[in-house]
């Protein structure tokens, strides 16, 4: 049997342990330890095995993954999301749906200090949530708008999929933080846009609700103000080149850590910040110690380069391949977690893509942003479960309901970037 063939079904058999609820790190690390054994030998695999955990976790590359979930999680802990909120919710609440707008918006600055689309979801929806419900809003349209809004995460700048993207095709941490800027903002506005054209059409949806004075919105702005800090050191940091990555995660670490001391944080609320750090931080490795692993058993099998020469053989056209892998993406993205889902097929596609003749960078946004669907999309879909844990009382098809426009909308900005790459590549 040829490395490639075997390479298939090690794949399928990988897939298989999946569906079964295999923990998706160890389906990844055992289908490249069996797979490199039946190929190569399995005393080298052990021998992998022993030396690959300790050289991935070593790796000075992969540093800035704690220091920007610790980011999100001191913020959340220090209640930053709910002056985020009110902030937002002065500037817009006067308008009929501007909590909803005001959500989507304290979503996606949250977003600058959160690498996590799960946290920012969370955080927010304990915050809004109950506000929007006190004030008529539909469950649709509330539950949806933030399980949307907290798709932001995963986008804009600092993002862990983005960075996690980078290091396993060798790009510039910079370069995919800078592209991801133009296509966060788009997805901001393109969800506020939506909000504003359903309840257009169905007034029923949000009232209206109280208008602020001028004044009063300059005051409530000073809660904008941490994470536009925040997020202009790092991004200016590493753009002007003056940080690297991981210099830039820490100093954004220790700002937040420093604001969230002066908002009153105590020795507990810092234990719990850093035990669930550290709970993110391991699963994530995990995922990473599996998906090196599994690596060295594609490069033995040379699986992608057999792709590579089917697609050829077949003679398909770029786009053609593209949309292939978008749709396995979107398929995935609706079974599997998205960080996972990344670091088991971009490895795979990446040859392809390449082949191709598309932009990696580009690439790298068009698939995270891909990679949002399945952050809402049935039957997994974490955000929806996110939403679903703070309102349990809301009934899930409700909240799926919700979501469908901004599945439409995101749909839409993923059209707008593969007709118009400069929106992805023209801060570059």
């Amino acid at each position: 049997m040829s490395p490639a063939l075997l390479g298939l079904l090690c794949l399928a058999g990988m897939l298989v342990m999946i569906a079964l609820r295999c923990p998706i790190a160890l389906a990844m690390a055992l289908t490249g330890l069996i797979g490199f054994g039946l190929i190569v030998a399995f005393e080298p695999a052990l021998a992998l095995l022993e030396a690959g955990p300790f050289e991935t976790l070593s790796n000075y590359s992969f540093s800035p993954i704690p220091m920007f979930l610790l980011m999100g999680v001191l913020a959340s802990k220090a209640r930053m999301s709910q002056e985020l909120f009110s902030a937002a919710r002065s500037l817009f609440g006067g308008w009929r749906g501007g909590m909803a707008i005001a959500a989507v918006s304290a979503c996606g600055t949250f977003s600058a200090i959160s690498g996590s689309s799960v946290a920012t979801a969370a955080s927010m929806s304990r915050v809004a949530l109950p506000e929007m419900r006190k004030h008529g809003y539909a469950d649709s349209l509330a539950t949806g708008t933030l399980a949307a809004g907290g798709t932001l995460g995963i986008i804009i700048p600092p993002s862990i999929a983005l960075l996690l993207y980078a290091l396993i095709t060798e790009q510039s941490v910079g370069d995919m933080f800078i592209a991801g800027l133009l296509p966060g903002l788009l997805g901001l506005v393109l969800y506020c846009a939506t909000i504003a054209l359903l309840v257009f059409r169905y007034p029923h949806l949000a009232q209206p609700g109280t208008a602020t004075a001028w004044n009063q919105k300059l005051q409530d702005m000073r809660g904008f103000l941490p994470f536009m800090l925040v997020f202009a050191l790092i991004i200016g940091g590493i753009y002007s080149g003056l940080f690297t990555p991981t210099e830039a995660a820490a100093i954004g670490a220790g700002i937040t850590l420093i604001i969230a001391l002066v908002r009153g944080m105590r020795w507990r609320g810092l234990m719990e910040a850093v035990s669930e750090t550290l709970a993110l931080s391991a699963m994530i490795f995990f995922m990473i110690v599996g998906a090196e692993i599994f690596g060295y058993f594609l490069s033995v099998s040379r699986l992608s380069f057999f792709l590579v020469e089917l697609v050829a053989e077949w003679q398909l056209s770029p786009y053609a391949v593209l949309f292939a892998v978008l749709l396995l993406f979107v398929l995935l993205g609706c079974v599997m977690d998205s960080i996972a889902m990344l670091l088991l097929t971009v490895p795979v596609v990446m040859p392809l893509i390449l082949s191709a003749g598309f932009d990696p960078v580009w690439f790298g946004i068009v698939a995270v942003i891909t990679v949002e669907l399945g952050l809402m999309t049935p039957p997994v879909g974490m955000n929806v479960f996110v939403i679903k844990s703070v309102s349990p009382e809301v009934p899930i098809g409700q909240i799926y309901k919700g979501v469908l426009p901004f599945v439409l909308s995101d749909l839409m900005r993923l059209l707008l970037l593969i007709l118009f790459p400069v929106l992805a590549l023209g801060l570059l």
